[in-house]
């Protein structure tokens, strides 16, 4: 498990879930690059574009907690 944080939000992310479907990368390019390190860099995106995105990870590989 790996965490990445915003001010207002924790990303978790399980890469044991991960089917690797892309939603991910396809939704949010700026924030999910496979090829980075690291990969996910959720200050590029609003907190409601990285909820959004997250609620929408097929594998629930993906999933938030908010900091407040």
């Amino acid at each position: 498990m790996r965490e990445y944080k915003t001010e207002d939000l924790t990303i978790i992310w399980k890469p044991e879930l991960c089917q690797h479907a892309g939603e991910c990368v396809r939704r949010l390019p700026n924030v999910y690059n496979p090829k980075a390190k690291p990969w996910c860099k959720p200050e590029n995106a609003t907190t409601d574009e990285l909820i959004a995105q997250i609620d929408a990870c097929p594998s629930g590989a993906l999933t938030y907690k908010q900091n407040k």
